[in-house]
């Protein structure tokens, strides 16, 4: 079709969708959009006057609201099923099972639009702080018998809570005849 039969067309659509304002970036686009099917998207756009960045932006999806409804009732259902315990990855991962392809970029991004996050479990306490002073030779090398008494004593401390308190016991055991020698 030619430029001017579009240009006559586009004008009484913007005429109806402005009552005789001129109209704005958004109604032009959704003309432009309403006739494109009829006429060259070149000459509409010619004949609005509107830039093809300009009808682009205002064509796209509104935000992903149509685009991912089903996927973010699915990633709610997964989530609450495994009561919240379910972050972005095991989601993303539950998905693939199910046969729905997303990026785990997309899983994260929409699990943030749906206020959704997974419960982080605490850290497991561990005394352990690494070797914390100097290490005693290992003179016995695992070598717990004694020939005759008093070649090897042994020690060891233990931790006691007596009356909401900590108490500290330390034997001194003969290795040959299995006795405490003493304690403290």
């Amino acid at each position: 079709m030619s430029l001017l039969a579009s240009r006559e067309c586009c004008s009484k659509k913007v005429r109806r969708a402005g009552a005789g304002k001129v109209s704005p970036n958004k109604e032009k686009a959704n003309v432009a959009l309403a006739l494109k099917s009829r006429y060259p998207l070149k000459h509409l756009l010619h004949a609005l006057k509107l830039a093809r960045s300009i009808f682009y932006y205002y064509a796209k999806p509104n935000n992903d609201t149509e685009q991912y409804q089903d996927e973010k009732n699915l990633i709610g259902k997964i989530y609450h099923e495994h009561e919240g315990r379910y972050g972005y990855r095991r989601i993303h991962l539950e998905l693939r099972k199910q046969g729905v392809m997303l990026n785990h970029k997309t899983v994260q991004r929409l699990m943030g639009q749906l206020g959704l996050k997974s419960i982080v479990r605490p850290k497991r306490y561990s005394s352990y702080k690494g070797e914390v002073g100097t290490v005693a030779p290992n003179i016995l090398e695992r070598d717990f018998e004694a020939t005759k008494p008093d070649e090897k004593w042994v020690t060891d401390v233990t931790e006691f809570k007596v009356k909401q308190q900590k108490v500290y016991l330390s034997p001194v055991i003969d290795l040959f005849t299995q006795e405490v020698v003493a304690y403290k």
